[in-house]
């Protein structure tokens, strides 16, 4: 299998960096979003429950299990969720414990470079804003096309680039000005939040992304963009 000439930083950069902010990542997720993401998450689940009914989800580079928390209201779905950084996961079992959550969300180390499970194991797959962070996007997103049942589905959410005023331009000065350096300040960590814009502004975006998705294995891949276009879900189906 060739490999993407569309790459993401390497893996043990990524897991170090999520581990170092894992304390704050939450907070700062809310707070540089204002809130926003917990409504692009709500979304980006009301795509996969208009087009399956799953009753199980993998969730890739699940982080603190924000999105896996929010498939719960799929019904009697289970979710497990998957990520290289252990200390972001270790948030994630405590807040889903927390909630009540864990016979339903099972929170594993693992890498979509090579995921431990066997084909066709899951109804459908999704990751929010995690698929940029793959060291090899197309790899990743074969891996995830690999685990889906036929007929299931992925979702993937990410950040992309608003094309239209003002959005651009308010987008473009809060992604390189005041993000990074509140995240900084937050997290303690220099690079993290300087990482986030420049993954963002060298993501496969729009058509690009759905041509991966083509790429990988999957049919039909379609999008909606979200709050001016700062946000994007992408879908598509397993045969």
């Amino acid at each position: 299998m060739e490999k993407s000439h569309i790459q993401g930083a390497p893996r043990e950069q990524v897991e170090h960096m999520f581990d170092s902010i894992s304390k704050h990542y939450d907070r700062l997720n809310h707070l540089l979003s204002l809130g926003t993401d917990r409504r692009w998450r709500r979304r980006a689940i009301d795509v996969i429950g208009m087009n399956i009914t799953p009753e199980s989800i993998l969730d890739v580079a699940t982080g603190t299990g924000d999105l896996a928390i929010e498939a719960l209201r799929l019904g009697s779905v289970r979710v497990t969720g998957i990520d290289i950084s252990a200390k972001m996961l270790e948030a994630g079992r405590k807040k889903i414990q927390r909630l009540g959550h864990d016979a339903r969300i099972d929170m594993l180390k693992g890498d979509v470079a090579a995921l431990p499970f066997g084909d066709e194991s899951f109804d459908a797959a999704m990751s929010a804003f995690g698929v940029r962070n793959f060291e090899d996007t197309l790899g990743g997103l074969r891996e995830m096309c690999r685990v889906i049942r036929p007929g299931g589905m992925v979702m993937v959410l990410e950040f992309s680039r608003p094309s239209m005023f003002p959005f651009k331009q308010v987008y473009g000065l809060y992604f390189s000005k005041v993000l990074p350096g509140i995240g900084r300040r937050v997290s303690g960590d220099p690079g993290a939040y300087t990482y986030l814009p420049e993954s963002v502004m060298s993501f496969p975006e729009g058509e690009q992304f759905l041509d991966l998705l083509l790429k990988a294995g999957f049919r039909d891949p379609g999008q909606k963009r979200l709050t001016g276009g700062i946000a994007t879900i992408y879908f598509a189906f397993r045969p």
